[in-house]
């Protein structure tokens, strides 16, 4: 099953995505994280879609051929720079509801998504947990257990690593995704993704991401409004699954009184990071049990 490539224009952005399976389906969201795209999903896409979904995947701001409209706009990549560009592709198309899903950036704009506006989202499958941050005080330590673990953010928020971004994306991309995901890495896969890196705005959106977290940088102002619905985190509403790893989590926090509407946690052993591409089967029967489970 091959997808069709699709560009939305919304506000802000020119929004690449690929289209999968039956336009009148009901509508899956699948956001990719960093340093992914949307060929994490390639897979669980076509399984979603042969089972009579319409499976949109987009490029994130940043990534692939999606681009800026305006060169005045902030390259942010702030975590509601991200959801937001999500609900206005919703809008663009035209789509009242859908499932959203994702992981990493994409899993946090799913978790945003349902907290702003449940409304529009019909349940969310996140990866790991909730993973909405929380900025009332990013400059707070966590422990150093922790802090040892997330090295990459404030490497990435230094002027070092955003011309690592700039200059060899594919370097510090391919580190990372061999450090998430043990062993489970497929180098195919990635040469595939890397293109997307290629994007003019890849180094800046990326560097703004994480240094905006760590209070490193300021917020693009046209989202103060929604940064400051975040405060502090709001629970998602919706029906929501959380994938985690044989008990564990990849990341975020513990399901328990973030997600009112929990389905169930859903184990997926064998994975890291990434698991819509490492088992794509088990990715597309947790949202098929999802989409039962919504209203």
């Amino acid at each position: 099953m091959t997808p069709e490539r699709l560009v939305v224009a919304t506000e802000l952005l020119d929004i690449a995505l690929d289209a999968w399976g039956d336009p009148s389906g009901p509508p899956v969201l699948l956001l990719h994280g960093f340093p992914f795209d949307p060929r994490s999903f390639d897979a669980a896409a076509a399984l979603l879609a042969q089972a009579g979904m319409r499976v949109l995947v987009p490029w994130l701001r940043g990534f692939g051929p999606t681009r800026f409209r305006s060169a005045e706009t902030m390259r942010s990549g702030q975590q509601t720079a991200i959801a937001d560009d999500a609900r206005a592709l919703l809008d663009a198309m035209g789509i009242d509801r859908a499932l959203v899903a994702g992981f990493d950036w994409g899993g946090r704009a799913a978790c945003i998504m349902g907290a702003l506006w449940p409304e529009r989202v019909r349940g969310v499958l996140v990866v790991g947990g909730y993973l909405v941050q929380d900025l009332s005080d990013p400059t707070r330590p966590v422990p150093a257990a922790t802090e040892h673990m997330i090295w990459h953010q404030y490497f990435l928020s230094s002027e070092r690593g955003r011309r690592a971004l700039a200059e060899a994306p594919r370097d510090i991309c391919l580190h990372l995704r061999r450090q998430w995901s043990p062993g489970l890495v497929d180098e195919a896969l990635f040469d595939r993704t890397a293109p997307a890196f290629d994007n003019p705005d890849f180094a800046a959106v990326s560097w703004h991401s994480y240094a905006h977290r760590i209070g490193a940088a300021p917020g693009d102002p046209r989202y103060a409004a929604l940064d400051a619905a975040l405060l502090p985190p709001p629970p998602v509403p919706v029906p929501a699954i959380v994938l985690t790893r044989g008990g564990g989590m990849m990341g975020g926090m513990r399901a328990a009184g973030q997600f009112p509407g929990l389905v169930r946690e859903w184990p997926v052993e064998g994975t890291g990071h990434d698991p819509a591409a490492e088992k794509p089967q088990a990715f597309a029967e947790a949202l098929l049990a999802l989409a039962r489970a919504a209203p």
